[in-house]
């Protein structure tokens, strides 16, 4: 064999390999279009049932659109005011320009109840000012800035106040921090400073506080509750243990409702709890038992507990009993080698168990507002009341928006906590 047909053989076999990659990677790029193509209507539905719902409410937490899409012109004419004197004839006009445009709209409604918030009394200022619109002068004739701002102050003096312009020029942007500020009990001054808010108006921070202590409450009662029962349970035999399980998950198939107005029945002065515990002598009188934190930590606790019980139960299942009885054969004591060798397999347990019900439990609105009293209402019920009774859209998706950041930084943390966690 020459070097010619050497060369060839070599070139052929070249080719030979090209094509041999061209080939695996087509066949490469359509298994992943095949396997694109079988997670995308899941994909899809994560991104328009999940993803999309987040980022409008996360959004909708900052917008700020009531003043700039009712009064633009105004706002251009204030844009350069120095916010501390009375602002110029010319914003006046652009006022009165402005609300003329508007004439009973919903942009009209929606700036009343935006300005309301700022200042109370601001929303009748609107609506009387937009009643005397449009401004005219004598025979007809055009009226000048000077004369428009006369006229709007002889409507009503408020407008003389600058406190009202200063309302009005702190919003001028689409976009604002407030609602998210309001909800932290923070606000900006008039000069877009942040500031702490007056102190008969800060509740949000001791809302946010109470939701996470009956949350804690809660998921330490599910813990205590949930271990020795389901370390109990993972004794027992297959078949039993399937039984037990079976009335543990009987409360998923029950409404929420239907539990807490059963504890309702159970709670009340002549329930079934007080006249056990008077019947067995250990109270003389009925005690407090329903619409306090009492009723709110049994009913949730009582909700909740098999949301500890089963990870709870997937953990020590797979935990072998040789374990303990090699400890306590080596002359451990069985509380000893129960703490020190079984507790600490059963953490990844503990550990999602407390996650899962402790994020249950800072959402939970039902339980709270029936059983419960008025300061035992948590961070949910000030969103549905936002939402249903006030319709301010703005602080609902701010305190839903905070609530959020809360559990994603908590995961976090116990995601870190269990890449720490070394394996046994």
């Amino acid at each position: 064999m020459n070097v010619n047909t050497i060369t060839i053989a070599g070139d052929r076999d070249a080719a030979s390999m090209a094509v041999l990659r061209r080939e695996l990677k087509v066949a490469h790029a359509r298994k992943r279009a095949t396997a694109l193509l079988l997670i995308a209507p899941l994909a899809i539905f994560l991104l328009l049932i999940f993803v999309v719902p987040i980022a409008t409410l996360l959004t909708r937490a900052i917008e700020n659109p009531e003043v700039a899409d009712a009064l633009p012109k105004t706002l251009a004419q204030l844009r350069d005011w120095d916010r501390k004197s009375v602002p110029p004839d010319a914003a006046y006009s652009a006022l009165a320009g402005d609300l003329t445009s508007l004439d009973g709209s919903e942009a009209l409604g929606a700036l009343a109840r935006r300005l309301n918030v700022e200042i109370a009394g601001f929303r009748s200022l609107v609506a009387k000012t937009a009643r005397a619109m449009p401004l005219k002068g004598e025979a007809g004739s055009d009226l000048t800035p000077a004369q428009v701002r006369a006229m709007l102050i002889d409507v009503d003096e408020r407008w003389s106040d600058v406190r009202y312009w200063r309302a009005i020029a702190k919003n001028g942007s689409r976009y604002s921090p407030f609602y998210l500020l309001s909800a932290l009990d923070h606000r900006q001054d008039a000069f877009g400073h942040i500031e702490r808010t007056d102190a008969d108006q800060r509740i949000y921070l001791a809302v946010f506080e109470r939701t996470f202590v009956i949350s804690a409450v809660v998921t330490l009662a599910a813990l205590l509750f949930g271990y020795p029962l389901a370390y109990w349970i993972s004794t027992l035999t297959e078949r039993r243990a399937n039984l037990v399980m079976i009335l543990v998950l009987i409360p998923f198939w029950t409404s929420i409702l239907v539990r807490v107005a059963a504890w309702i029945v159970l709670l009340q002065n002549e329930g079934l709890v007080n006249r056990a515990l008077q019947a067995a002598g250990l109270t003389n009188a009925p005690l407090a038992l329903l619409f306090n934190r009492v009723g709110v930590y049994v009913s949730m606790t009582h909700i909740l507990l098999p949301f500890m019980i089963l990870p709870l139960y997937s953990v020590m299942k797979s935990i072998p009993s040789t374990y303990q009885r090699a400890a306590v054969s080596l002359g451990s004591h069985p509380f000893s080698a129960f703490w020190r060798v079984y507790v600490p397999q059963t953490y990844p347990g503990i550990g999602a168990g407390a996650l899962l019900v402790f994020i249950l439990a800072i959402g939970y609105y039902i339980t709270p507002a029936l059983l419960g009293g008025p300061d035992d209402q948590m961070v949910s019920y000030y969103v549905a009341y936002f939402t249903n009774v006030t319709i301010n859209w703005g602080m609902a998706c701010a305190l839903g928006g905070l609530l959020l950041a809360a559990t994603l930084v908590l995961y976090a943390v116990y995601r870190r906590f269990a890449r720490a966690q070394p394996s046994l």
